[in-house]
């Protein structure tokens, strides 16, 4: 593998050194059966897309067998493909044609929870409170006279308790749906299953997992009661309270990735990144030393407003909370479970401008960039309605929270009307798609050399071949209010962003590339450059 410096990586650097990960939401990347759900043969037929983008690697969200209750985050069987994606076969089809396009994958793991469909909970409810089976699975009995209610207040991150009655009058947790049943980490058998799952599939060729929830698994013996100032928190932006959260980050987890991390050594050259809502620098840093995870998702940028004090902020936070241990710092502005960042930085043509400039600071960045599918195309989150929402946060709440389906609606490749290619003989896809997508779709814009597209292509191949990203340290200029940038130590390339609402002196250097067009020898306002 080429290294940023444009020159052949050192043998001791590891290949995710600063790879390019690209997320592909399974469902919504393209469907090869016209079933209007996105599968492994559909990926399988767009490699040659990735490959022509630039990336280094791709992460698969879950596929495995799931009653859907949350799009595969419930897996009934940790070590199969579920029917709706495909097969054994299909997997192993597609990791072999991975590797052939020269890149890597990696797969989501799902440790916290499983579906309450996995034959270990069919069995747990079938046993009486006490027994080996139920011990697999936090199970409690109630408050009150009766046990008639929940063992504690913790709430769920979907809304609603964190707690289900079953017959006999017990409780079992679930931090997420009810369909999706915490498993606990102190049973042998557990951890048992998973070093079973992490061995079945690096057998099968993969190259790495990105960890679902890698701050969960660990729940305080004593389950203690939340502080009721985090009762009506968003589950997923709590971790920025300075309050602690007993459901999460319990210094218990990081026996589970030393557990994942034993395994993973045994299998040269793969790795570990954790999705992990920590807030605190120091206890994010725990979960990167060197016996534990390689990587945490660091969502600093996901919440950073589009201004560059706050965009500074985070950059310096994520770098120095990694430094504590010697990590790789990682990048990222969307997820399948956030809204999309061009609505975030306003919508319409403003966001899509205020996106593009963030793309060259997230690029310009040492460390390791996660893409998530379709921020390449500018994909804004839509509002989708009411009938056609599926996340499970949408009736959990009440039909209070809209939920994640509009950042999750199916890619558009090619046409002038839904589903743009998406699914083949035409069918509906799973999520509606709009029918003002045809500007944006993957072949408008591969003709367009103003595009999104063609503005993250560039990037990325400057920043695979040229010598100017070298070094993982970053020395910060003085610049006007509203505006930073930022030299990359080792190899010299500037990024320079100005948020402000007037334009302002390019800092000194022949310019690479800009988000957008220059105004002379000014950086006009929701614009940024990289120079050298």
């Amino acid at each position: 593998m080429v290294h940023s410096s444009g020159e052949e990586q050192d043998a001791d650097t590891p290949w995710w050194h600063d790879a390019v990960f690209y997320q592909v939401y399974v469902r919504s990347f393209a469907d090869s059966n016209g079933d209007g759900v996105g599968d492994l043969e559909g990926i399988r037929s767009r490699l040659g897309y990735l490959e022509l983008l630039g990336v280094d690697a791709i992460w698969l969200t879950p596929f495995y067998r799931s009653p859907m209750a949350d799009h595969g985050y419930d897996v009934a069987d940790p070590r199969d493909v579920d029917p709706l994606f495909g097969d054994l076969d299909a997997f192993d089809a597609l990791v072999a044609e991975v590797h052939d396009h020269g890149m890597k994958i990696t797969v989501d793991l799902v440790p916290n929870h499983t579906s309450d469909q996995h034959l270990w909970f069919q069995e747990a409810l079938a046993a009486p409170p006490g027994s080996v089976e139920r011990d697999r699975y936090v199970f409690r009995d109630g408050r009150g006279v009766h046990g008639e209610l929940p063992p504690n207040n913790w709430t769920s991150v979907f809304g609603g308790p964190a707690w289900q009655q079953v017959p006999d009058g017990q409780w079992y947790l679930h931090i997420f749906a009810p369909e999706q049943p915490d498993l606990n980490w102190r049973n042998p058998q557990v951890q048992a299953d998973l070093e079973h799952t992490l061995r079945f599939w690096l057998e099968r060729g993969v190259d790495g997992f990105r960890i679902d929830v890698a701050h969960g698994m660990a729940k305080p013996e004593d389950l203690p009661d939340m502080d009721p100032r985090l009762l009506n928190v968003d589950g997923l932006t709590a971790f920025a309270m300075d309050i602690h959260d007993p459901r999460f980050d319990d210094d218990g987890v990081h026996e589970v990735h030393r557990l994942i991390r034993g395994v993973l050594d045994q299998y040269p050259g793969t790795m570990a990144i954790g999705e992990i809502w920590v807030g605190d620098d120091d206890r994010f840093a725990d979960y990167l030393r060197s016996d534990e995870l390689h990587l945490g998702f660091n969502f600093r940028l996901v919440d950073a407003r589009f201004d560059a004090d706050s965009v500074r902020g985070a950059i310096e936070h994520s770098l120095g909370a990694v430094a504590k241990v010697g990590a790789q710092p990682t990048w990222t502005l969307s997820n399948h479970d956030v809204m999309r960042h061009p609505t975030r930085y306003g919508g319409g043509p403003l966001g899509t401008v205020r996106a593009r400039a963030m793309a060259l600071v997230e690029l310009a960045l040492p460390g390791v960039v996660y893409l998530y599918n379709g921020e390449e195309l500018g994909l804004p989150n839509l509002e989708l309605p009411d009938w056609a929402l599926q996340d499970p946060i949408w009736e959990r709440s009440g039909h209070a929270e809209r939920g994640r389906d509009g950042a999750r609606v199916p890619m558009p490749w090619e046409g002038n009307q839904p589903p743009f290619g998406f699914s083949e003989n035409g069918a509906q896809p799973w999520l509606p798609m709009p029918d003002d997508w045809e500007s944006l779709t993957v072949e408008a814009q591969l003709e367009d050399e103003g595009s999104m597209l063609s503005l993250y292509r560039q990037a990325l191949e400057v920043r695979r071949t040229s010598g100017a990203f070298a070094g993982d340290e970053l020395e910060w200029y003085g610049a006007p209010p509203g505006c930073f940038a930022f030299r990359r130590k080792g190899g010299g390339l500037i990024c320079a962003l100005n948020t402000s609402a007037a334009a302002v002196p390019l800092p000194p250097g022949d310019v690479l590339i800009a988000s957008g067009p220059l105004d002379g020898t000014k950086l006009p306002p929701d614009t940024s450059v990289w120079l050298v």
